[in-house]
């Protein structure tokens, strides 16, 4: 994908002003950069994966494009996290798919929400499991498991072709 697909895929959630997000299993940033383009440069991102060596580099990266954007980089399973509270948006692009239970993540980081907080889903729309999408989370899915973690319905923003999976879809969902 490219920077407009990630760009695209986050936009119609996404807007400027700032504010306080968290990009769980960010990996190298691509859509880290994406939230932080979106957001004007401007606010706070907690960027979380287990690959220090992805976040090094994509600390780089973020630094040199957004020098007023304060990000912060922890090496960890997102799933492991405690004391988060009061963000004002969650992005999890391609990181839902690796939970045996969606649902209890979804439960989880609607807690790390502040009322009227969205979260942002990005996955491969597909039903079957495989080596790299372990556990699928289909659009059809998402939207049934979104009210029972206590979130709005689940509303489709973008949807973008797949080379290997079908298309990836993104959906925002706020918090009730």
């Amino acid at each position: 994908m490219t920077r407009d697909d990630h760009l695209s895929l986050l936009r119609g959630a996404v807007g400027p002003g700032g504010g306080s997000w968290a990009d769980l299993g960010s990996g190298t940033g691509a859509f880290t950069i994406a939230l932080a383009e979106l957001l004007g440069g401007e606010g706070r991102i907690l960027s979380v994966d287990r690959d220090a060596k992805a976040l090094a580099e994509q600390g780089r990266i973020m630094r040199a494009q957004f020098p007023k954007l304060d990000i912060v980089l922890e090496t960890a399973d997102f799933t492991s996290l405690s004391g988060v509270s009061g963000l004002d948006g969650i992005i999890m692009a391609n990181s839902l798919h690796f939970q045996r239970d969606a649902e209890g993540v979804l439960r989880m980081v609607h807690t790390w929400l502040a009322s009227g907080g969205c979260l942002v889903v990005v996955e491969y729309d597909i039903e079957l499991p495989n080596p790299w999408v372990p556990h699928p989370v289909p659009y059809s899915r998402l939207a049934r498991i979104a009210g029972a973690a206590g979130f709005s319905p689940a509303r489709l923003l973008e949807t973008r072709p797949s080379q290997y999976h079908r298309r990836v879809y993104s959906a925002v969902m706020q918090k009730r």
